[in-house]
């Protein structure tokens, strides 16, 4: 049976309700090849030993989300609410992690624009990310950029478009800098499969979940599910030339049927399977 080509990574938030060593152990036995680590559940008294676990347990680190991972406030993370106190903690979130993954990526974006000003918010992304891309590639890994789903501008996120993710890393203009891809967030933009491949090589994450009307922020299927086209746009990051781990990032909290009161066991083989099936276009 033919299958999904990329290698099958889990991003931590869709296993919310578990412990970190029960993502890693868990992971392993239902037989995931990357793991997507959130520092917000790493405990910063046992750093060393946390890595080691994964290091331990042959799974390929494929991207990082940084505690605090926009230069501007978000709902998700509102404090610090300086810039330059943002992106301090983003410098130490590298400098404390990136020994550990070496090759990985740290996932950015712009934050909620102050007073709606989305042209202040990008350039200064572009500044302050001028200035990480050294020190991320000094310590060998990379950083990047996620456009976020319209649905978050103006809490989350400046830009909503790969177009606009591409102005910024464009304006970047460093090696270290790259997408990060969530078929969640741009499915809905204009022509997203020639985005995509005009994206090509700056494509460094792949997030993969799946859309309905959400009932709240928070609020994602598991990946065949919805109405997102994966299929289309499986084959156009394929044609893109990604060849990293396809990462199923869900997030399911203020809904009435949440997936993190499922046996999460369940959801990642079905993930694993809406995932294959997406990719022949059997689903």
């Amino acid at each position: 049976m033919t299958t999904l080509p990329f290698s099958f990574g889990m991003n931590e938030f869709t296993t919310q309700p578990w412990s970190f060593e029960e993502d890693v152990t868990r992971y392993c036995a239902l037989d995931v090849d990357a793991i997507e680590i959130c520092e917000a559940k790493l405990d910063p008294n046992r750093i060393e030993e946390q890595m080691r676990l994964v290091r331990e347990s042959g799974l390929t680190v494929s991207a990082v989300q940084p505690a605090v991972r926009t230069f501007f406030g978000s709902a998700m993370v509102p404090e610090p609410g300086a810039p330059e106190a943002r992106v301090e903690r983003l410098t130490r979130s590298l400098k404390t992690l990136a020994p550990h993954v070496p090759g990985s990526v740290f996932v950015t974006n712009t934050g909620a624009p102050p007073k709606g000003n989305m042209r202040r918010t990008m350039d200064e992304t572009v500044r302050y990310l001028r200035d990480l891309c050294p020190l991320a590639d000094d310590l060998g890994v990379s950083l990047s950029l996620e456009p976020l789903n319209p649905t978050s501008v103006n809490t989350e996120s400046a830009i909503w478009t790969i177009e606009q993710a591409m102005d910024i890393i464009d304006g970047v203009g460093h090696s270290a800098m790259g997408l990060c891809l969530d078929y969640w967030n741009i499915w809905q933009q204009k022509d997203v499969c020639a985005a995509i491949r005009a994206a090509g090589r700056k494509i460094n994450v792949l997030q993969v979940s799946d859309w309905r009307t959400p009932w709240s922020a928070a609020d994602r299927l598991i990946p065949g599910d919805g109405c997102i086209p994966l299929y289309e746009m499986l084959h156009a990051t394929w044609d893109a030339g990604f060849r990293g781990a396809c990462t199923v990032e869900i997030f399911s909290s203020g809904v009435p049927d949440s997936l993190y009161d499922r046996d999460l066991n369940e959801v990642i083989r079905f993930c694993r399977e809406g995932l294959n099936q997406a990719w022949t276009g059997t689903a």
